[in-house]
């Protein structure tokens, strides 16, 4: 496939010409994966995808326990981040995505899932263009969601743009192992193994094949480290987890 020239570092799903051509597929696709999407998330990562996100949670309490803070889970897909979020402390946690058939599978969890905690407001909303005034969250979080924008540098700079100052970005995406046995491992797995179980239960092949070529294109972590200061973030740091398969990034907004 030819280098398209069109639309700047991002996702591109088969057969993309532009940015927002490259938008549009990624919506539609997880529009058809929807309702398998959680069941998939949790047999393909072996349960883990919830020790990711609950470790997430905790190293964020510090600001999750503040009852005055507005944190928003970007690119949130049936919410699994956000309750994982809420159930560390008292901030006011929002979900935002731009898959609706993704959000209505969250709203369907948030009802079973509030145990006296408040509601988590789910918005149909594009990352790119959030529907929120600069300067209004404490923490903007995003969970293997992030790599699935169709331009990364705009999505990183409009998470600044409603973040206060002083206040952080945490990003829990994927990424490939070093070379080596592990990496060697993954790559079998996700090449091979992953979008075969994908596309069976999920009926869609297309969208489990897509999903380990976007790891391959995304940032590794030095380089999505090097992204964030470009934006004009600072202190950005990155841990990993589960062999190098994935990476937790986390940076402020300057004060």
């Amino acid at each position: 496939m030819p280098e398209l020239t069109t639309f700047p570092k991002g996702a591109r799903p088969e057969g993309a010409t532009s940015e927002q051509d490259a938008s549009r597929k990624v919506r539609e696709m997880f529009t058809r994966i929807a309702p398998r999407y959680d069941l998939l998330n949790h047999l393909l990562s072996g349960q883990m995808d919830k020790h990711w996100r609950a470790r997430t949670a905790r190293e964020l309490k510090p600001i999750l326990e503040q009852a005055s803070a507005a944190v928003l889970d970007t690119c949130c897909g049936t919410g699994d981040l956000a309750f994982s979020l809420a159930r560390r402390g008292e901030a006011r946690i929002f979900g935002a995505d731009f898959s609706h058939t993704m959000l209505v599978r969250a709203r369907e969890k948030s009802a079973g899932q509030r145990s006296g905690k408040r509601a988590i407001p789910f918005l149909e909303a594009d990352a790119l263009r959030l529907p929120f005034a600069d300067s209004s969250f404490d923490l903007v979080t995003s969970a293997f969601g992030f790599r699935n924008l169709a331009n990364y540098e705009a999505g990183l700079q409009e998470i600044y743009r409603v973040l206060k100052p002083g206040s952080t970005i945490a990003i829990l995406e994927f990424t490939e192992p070093a070379p080596g046995l592990m990496g060697d491992l993954y790559q079998v797995y996700c090449q091979k193994i992953l979008p075969k179980i994908g596309g069976w239960i999920s009926g869609d092949g297309v969208a489990y094949a897509y999903l380990p070529k976007s790891v391959a294109r995304f940032f590794r972590p030095l380089e999505f480290v090097e992204q964030l200061q470009r934006v004009g973030y600072v202190n950005p740091r990155y841990q990993l987890m589960t062999f190098g398969s994935v990476a937790l990034h986390v940076a402020a907004r300057p004060r």
